[in-house]
């Protein structure tokens, strides 16, 4: 047995084993793994024992064993929203269906509304379901069903204030802040916050831009904050146009929520003859395709999308297996995209 052998396998005993674990044994792929345990074709007999006998060795659990056959996957009305809008839903859910192909897990959708009446807990009570991911649910009444139903549940892009249940999410706080100190670094001092409140995550965005303008003394109270009333770029567009035409010169930079205002920030610079970045700076978050294509391309800030829906699923596995009883809250780094839409000014 070579070195990483035996680092796979203590690695493995403190924790559930998982799929990668039995690939780095038998050096081969994940796909080829999942083929030889379910029985699909397209894996050599000689193969498909050696992953057998790998799996039995490393006491491996398939994921439909694990006190379940179904996962709910409980989906907000902003997330509906979004997905059909801005895509940031549609790249976390494609991190879980997957993974989900992956682990062999079965997802069942459950899209919630005002009137649900009932149907989630009942769904959720059901024999055959193992645990519950929700995606971009804040609402508190929710919150509470699930943390009742004493059921394994991992909130997704979202989290629960009180700690019952655990939850997976991009560190909004870090992000922001490390967008604002881009802004500061190159010499900005005016800078305002274009952005939609409501969700916590999103106040903890504001957070992050504050955090950063008063570790260098900086101006950051509620009337350096411009807010819209929709992610809509055109009403960013609207409340940039309303708050420059009288004094143009007001900021150096506008540090956006998400990319959707940054994109509206930039047009509405612009229809007051401003030029981004010359004359004002734009930064926007979350790393959306259109980002890249916007005129002139945008500076963002890339947030894990997918690895937040696949990491979500796998913590819960691990809760469904018993391997992690404690709720945690699981914040995902994220990295500066430098495109041209900020300038170095003097």
């Amino acid at each position: 047995m070579s070195k990483s052998d035996n680092q796979a396998e203590r690695d493995a005993g403190y924790r559930r084993v998982r799929l990668e674990d039995i690939a780095t044994r038998c050096r081969t792929s994940l796909s080829t793994v999942s083929r030889a345990l379910s029985g699909e074709k397209g894996v050599s007999h000689e193969l498909r024992t050696r992953i057998q006998e790998v799996a039995r060795a490393m006491r491996y659990t398939p994921a439909q064993e694990l006190g379940g056959a179904r996962i709910v996957l409980a989906i907000s009305q902003v997330a509906m929203l979004d997905y059909n809008r801005y895509q940031f839903s549609w790249y976390v859910l494609q991190g879980l269906k997957e993974r989900a192909k992956v682990l062999g897990v079965d997802l069942t959708t459950h899209p919630l509304n005002d009137n649900d009446n009932g149907a989630l807990q009942a769904l959720l009570e059901e024999p055959d379901v193992g645990g519950v991911l929700a995606l971009t649910v804040d609402d508190s009444g929710f919150l509470n069903t699930v943390v009742n139903l004493k059921k394994p549940a991992v909130l997704v892009n979202t989290e629960d204030p009180l700690m019952r249940l655990s939850s997976v999410l991009p560190c909004n706080r870090s992000a922001t802040r490390m967008a604002c100190e881009y802004l500061l670094d190159r010499g900005h001092r005016d800078i305002l916050f274009l952005t939609h409140p409501g969700r916590r995550t999103i106040e903890q965005r504001e957070d992050g831009w504050r955090d950063a303008m008063r570790c260098r003394q900086l101006q950051c109270d509620d009337s350096r904050i411009l807010t819209v009333t929709d992610w809509l770029p055109e009403l960013a567009e609207q409340a940039v146009i309303a708050r420059f035409r009288g004094n143009p010169r007001e900021c150096t930079a506008i540090l956006c929520a998400n990319d959707s205002l940054a994109l509206g920030a930039i047009n509405g610079v612009r229809a007051l003859g401003l030029r981004v970045p010359e004359d004002i700076s734009v930064i926007g978050m979350n790393n959306l395709p259109q980002a890249e294509f916007a005129t002139p391309p945008l500076t963002t800030v890339h947030l894990p999308v997918q690895e937040i829906g696949t990491l979500a699923l796998e913590l819960l596995q691990d809760m469904i297996a018993g391997s992690v009883e404690i709720p945690r809250r699981i914040e995902l780094a994220c990295a500066i995209v430098e495109r041209q839409s900020v300038a170095r000014i003097a």
